[in-house]
Parts: structure tokens; sequence; C-alpha cells
């Protein structure tokens, strides 16, 4: 064997460089010889890690974060997760398809926060506390989610198949906070936190929490 890593992909061997080779031109050898040796084949190799899409996901958001979605390459998500360039192929239909399940998580764990924050107040009072907390606290504002946000954003703005993704995003945000407020004070809540969220990210002289509390206040409390 060479000892590159190869995986069985629509008929064809993806190797780790990411040539592929019709697989009736390698025959029973390269099967065999693993199995000769005592080694495995790459399609078990394969089977004994099942949850290898899902950290690619993870990891390509951290990509994303990094170099943003122009930077994002299947190559290069596979070099950070330490696996064959075939196996992003063998997972995902083509990078759209890595995008769209990379935002989709990120949305997903975004919206999740939304719920267990909201979910812990009992009283309006508490749940304008719990908003104050969700724009000025770390979960939002760490630097791989808001990188990873800010991603999104322009990327559903060029092309609006993504917008799927923000768009679910949102609902789920106001039916969070839909359990404390009526559908408008809740709309409204959900706009402040993201766009305020974002002005103090960028900001030079970053929103205090005393006017943040206060704007969220005069919305809950007009």
């Amino acid at each position: 064997m060479d000892g590159r890593e190869e995986w069985m992909v629509h008929g064809q061997y993806l190797e780790d460089d990411g040539r592929a080779r019709p697989a009736e031109q390698d025959g029973p050898s390269r099967r065999g010889d693993a199995l000769a040796t005592g080694g495995t084949p790459p399609s078990s190799r394969r089977r004994h890690d099942p949850g290898r899409r899902e950290r690619l996901i993870d990891v390509a958001l951290g990509v994303i974060a990094e170099y943003g979605v122009a930077g994002t390459t299947h190559r290069r998500v596979a070099a950070a997760a330490d696996v064959p360039l075939g196996s992003m192929t063998y997972h995902f239909a083509g990078m759209d398809d890595l995008l769209h399940a990379a935002f989709t998580r990120l949305a997903g764990r975004t919206a999740d926060v939304f719920d267990t924050v909201l979910s812990r107040a009992d009283t309006v009072e508490e749940a304008g506390d719990a908003v104050v907390g969700l724009i000025t606290g770390t979960t939002l504002n760490a630097s791989e989610t808001m990188l990873a946000s800010l991603e999104l954003y322009a990327l559903a703005a060029r092309r609006p198949e993504f917008r799927t993704i923000t768009d679910a995003w949102m609902a789920r945000s106001r039916e969070a906070l839909h359990a404390h407020f009526d559908p408008q004070t809740a709309l409204m809540l959900d706009a402040l936190i993201e766009g305020t969220t974002l002005h103090r990210a960028l900001s030079l002289d970053p929103m205090s929490v005393s006017t943040v509390r206060t704007a969220v206040e005069r919305i809950i409390r007009p």
C-alpha cells in the first residue's frame, strides 16, 4: 500500500488528495492487501467513526469564523478535523450542503440558548432581565459565534436560499419570547436583541448595560 487513505464514494475511490480513481481499476488487491496484512479496509474505518459528519459540521463553523465563507474549503475543513479529504465529499454533496449544515447548527444552538435562558424566568420582570443578559452576556458575544453569525448574515443577504436558516432562527427566538410577551412585543425584543448585540460587538464604545436595560424596559413597559 502507498500509505494514503481512500474512501469509496459513488463507485469511485477518493484518495486523501481528493483525486477520484474508478473502483473497477482498483480490483480486489487494495482491499485484499489490507485484509491479508491484518489491516482495516477503508470502508470499515469509516463505519467505526459514526459521528464524523457531526464533528465536521462543528469544525466547519470554526473554519468559517476564522477564514470567512469565502475562505472555507473542503480541504481546509478536512485538515482542521484531521480527516481524509474524501470524507468531505462522502458526507456533503458540495460546499453549499456543508455551509447549510454548519449555519443551521449555529442557528439551532443560539435558539437553544434563548430557550434555556428565558425558560428560567417566572415573571415579566425576570424575562426582561433575561433579555438584557442575552444582549450583554458572553454566549451570543463569543468570538466564534459572533463571527460565524456575521458570515451567515452576509451570505443570506447575497443568497436568498440561505434565508430559510435566518427565518427559522428568528421564529424560534420569537417563540421563546412569546412565553412572556405578546407577539408584537416579542417581535420588537427579538429585533432589539439581534441589532443591539451587533451594535455592541462592532462599536469602539459599546452601549452600557444600563442603557441596554433602559431600552428593554421601554419596550416591555411603554
